[in-house]
């Protein structure tokens, strides 16, 4: 009777410990900051799949439906914005990019883009579409060319490298991303955002 209580006591006493070591774990994961890169260029990925995974049956396009690219990711990481997404962008002209950035607006997050003024009128550029659904956009006018490539997610995320959000950057080059909730590396950026969307206020003069 003894041994099948000392049996019985500590099989409970492993299973708390296993389950203990199990939320620790799970705690931990959850704590851990982003840390990822991507490389381009990658193929095509559906955007109806992405942005509405119930539709993977039922969309019949020639594009990939489900594999993970680094597009899939790039985009995943604009999608989880639930408050706010700062673009800071040399060129905008990829219509996926745009449509995950539609998607947001049209889910209350606050955008605020800000472009190289002689790239908004270029082939294909997406900035009129932004305006268009009522984005805050605003135009480097400064004599110094504005040849940032990043985007902050919820002040907390960001995404930055080499690839201009073009159909080219994306499919037809060699460029690079590196997204991480760093926050010794994020806030630089934050802080590089809010002084030149001040710079480039139409009512103000950059000094």
């Amino acid at each position: 009777m003894l041994a099948v209580m000392w049996k019985a006591g500590f099989a409970i006493g492993a299973f708390c410990l296993a389950t203990e070591l199990i939320f620790c774990i799970l705690r931990r994961r959850r704590s851990r900051p982003v840390n990822e890169v991507l490389f381009f260029p990658c193929e095509t990925v559906c955007m109806e799949h992405i942005l509405s995974p119930s539709l993977q049956l039922s969309c019949f396009c020639p594009l990939t439906h489900g594999k993970k690219t680094s597009m899939y990711h790039l985009l995943q990481h604009i999608l989880s914005a639930s408050s706010s997404l700062d673009v800071c962008i040399f060129a905008f002209t990829n219509t996926d990019l745009s449509r995950a950035v539609l998607a947001l607006r049209g889910r209350g997050v606050a955008i605020r883009v800000l472009v190289e003024e002689k790239n908004v009128s270029i082939c294909g550029s997406q900035i009129p579409v932004l305006l268009g659904a009522g984005i805050c956009v605003r135009f480097n006018r400064t004599p110094i060319s504005m040849h940032h490539k990043f985007a902050v997610v919820d002040g907390r995320k960001l995404i930055t490298g080499s690839l201009n959000w073009t159909c080219t950057g994306v499919h037809d080059s060699n460029e690079n991303v590196i997204v991480t909730e760093v926050t010794e590396l994020v806030r630089p950026y934050v802080r590089q955002f809010a002084r030149l969307w001040l710079c480039n206020d139409p009512e103000q003069t950059c000094v």
